[in-house]
C-alpha cells in the first residue's frame, strides 16, 4: 500500500496552482457530500429502528484506508465523514424530488468547481490518470487546509520534496 506522502504527493502533481487548491476546498467537498446524500437513500436495513444505508459501508470503508495512511488524518476524516451521514440522513429523508435536487445539484455543481480549478492549473484532475485521486482527493483537501493553518509542517515538506511548492501568485502572472 502506497504511504500517506506517496498518495498526498501523487495528488499534488495535479495540484501547484493555489486557485485550483481552492477550488478543490469548495467541490470536493460538495462532490463528497453528494456521493454521501445520493448513498443515502439506498437502505440495506433497519437496526433498533434506525436504517442503515449503502453510504454507512463506503464511508466506512474510506474511513478505514484514511486510518491505515494516517491516525491523525483517520481522525478527522472519520469525524468529518460521520457528520456527513447525519445531514445526508436527513436529506436522503426527505421527498424523492428533494433528495436527488440536493444530491444531483452538489455533485454537479462540485464537478463545475473542479474542471474550474484544473483550467487554471492547466492540468486534468488526477483521477484520470489513477481513480485513487476520487479517495485521495478530500483527504488532500484536509491536508491542505491543515498545511495552510501551519498544522503537519513534516508531511508539508515531504509532499513539496515531491511534488514542489504550490505555485505563488506572482508567479502565476509571468
Amino acid at each position: 500500500m502506497k504511504t500517506l506522502v506517496d498518495q498526498l504527493s501523487n495528488y499534488a502533481d495535479y495540484h501547484r496552482d493555489p486557485r485550483n487548491i481552492f477550488t478543490h476546498y469548495l467541490g470536493v467537498p460538495m462532490i463528497m457530500f453528494a456521493v454521501i446524500v445520493l448513498l443515502a437513500r439506498l437502505e440495506l436495513a433497519r437496526i433498533a429502528g434506525f436504517p442503515v444505508s449503502l453510504a454507512l459501508p463506503a464511508a466506512l470503508a474510506a474511513a478505514v484506508y484514511y486510518w491505515r495512511l494516517d491516525a491523525r488524518y483517520g481522525l478527522f476524516m472519520t469525524a468529518l465523514l460521520a457528520v456527513m451521514l447525519a445531514l445526508a440522513a436527513a436529506l436522503a429523508a426527505q421527498p424523492l424530488g428533494s433528495w436527488l435536487a440536493w444530491g444531483l445539484g452538489l455533485f454537479g455543481l462540485g464537478w463545475v468547481i473542479q474542471f474550474l480549478g484544473h483550467y487554471y492549473e492547466g492540468r486534468k484532475p488526477a483521477f484520470f490518470d489513477d481513480v485513487m485521486g476520487l479517495l485521495i482527493g478530500p483527504l488532500f483537501v484536509a491536508a491542505e487546509l491543515g498545511f495552510a493553518l501551519g498544522l503537519r509542517k513534516e508531511v508539508q515538506a515531504a509532499v513539496e520534496l515531491r511534488s514542489g511548492p504550490v505555485r505563488r501568485r506572482e508567479m502565476l502572472k509571468a
